[in-house]
C-alpha cells in the first residue's frame, strides 16, 4: 500500500479542521469554540492542530485571508472585462463577469461564508470585506473602477452604503439556501447597484 502524498495529507487535514470550524460556528458560535472542540469534531489530535495553527483566532484569520486572496485574484482576472463593460454604449444591462465569478466562488465556499458572515460568525471579517470592496472598486489606486475625483458624494459614505448593501445581499442569499444561481444573483445585484434600489423596486422608470 502506497503512502498518501504528505502535501495531500496536509490539505485534507486543513479541510477537516475548516469543516469542523464551520459546523461549530453554526452549533455554538465562534466565541464559545475551544481548540478541543475543533480537534474532537475534526477527529485529529491537538498536536496536529498546533502544527498548522496557533489557536482558533489564527485558524479563523488564515481561513479569511485565503478567501480575500482568492477574491482579489478573481477581481484582477476580470478587471479588463469590467472596464470594457463600463465603457460600452450598450443599453442592455448585462451582469459583470466579475460579479458572476464572485458569486460562483461564494457558492463553492458557501458553508464557510455563511458561518463567518452569520450572526455567530466574525464581525471583523465583514469590516475587512467592506475595506476590500472599497479598495477594489472605489479606492484611490490605479486599478480601481471608480476614481475618487469623479465621486458626487464623499467616498467613505459611498463605500459604507455599497459595502453594507452588497454584504447584505450575499448574507440573504447564503441564509436562504443559495436557491438562485450565481448568474441570477449577479443580475439581481447588478440591477440594484447600477440602476439603484428605487429602480429595482419599480418606483423609478
Amino acid at each position: 500500500m502506497r503512502n498518501i502524498n504528505p502535501d495531500l495529507r496536509v490539505i485534507r487535514t486543513k479541510e477537516s479542521i475548516r469543516q469542523a470550524l464551520v459546523e461549530l460556528i453554526d452549533e455554538k458560535g465562534f466565541k464559545a469554540i475551544t481548540v478541543k472542540d475543533i480537534t474532537t469534531k475534526a477527529n485529529i489530535n491537538r498536536g496536529t492542530f498546533y502544527a498548522h495553527y496557533q489557536d482558533k483566532f489564527d485558524l479563523m484569520t488564515k481561513c479569511e485571508e485565503e478567501i480575500m486572496l482568492d477574491m482579489s485574484r478573481i477581481t484582477k482576472q476580470n478587471y479588463p472585462s469590467v472596464i470594457a463593460a463600463l465603457e460600452s454604449d450598450s443599453e442592455k444591462l448585462i451582469p459583470f463577469s466579475l460579479t458572476v465569478s464572485i458569486f460562483e466562488y461564494l457558492n463553492l465556499n458557501g458553508g464557510f461564508m455563511k458561518a463567518v458572515l452569520g450572526p455567530n460568525g466574525d464581525l471583523t471579517f465583514q469590516t475587512r470585506l467592506k475595506q476590500f470592496m472599497w479598495e477594489t472598486l472605489y479606492g484611490n489606486n490605479p486599478n480601481s473602477f471608480v476614481k475618487e475625483e469623479n465621486l458626487l458624494v464623499p467616498g467613505q459614505y459611498l463605500a459604507a452604503y455599497m459595502g453594507t448593501a452588497i454584504i447584505g445581499v450575499i448574507q440573504q442569499w447564503l441564509e436562504s439556501g443559495t436557491k438562485e444561481t450565481p448568474q441570477e444573483m449577479a443580475r439581481i445585484l447588478t440591477t440594484i447597484s447600477v440602476n439603484g434600489p428605487f429602480y429595482a423596486a419599480g418606483l423609478k422608470k
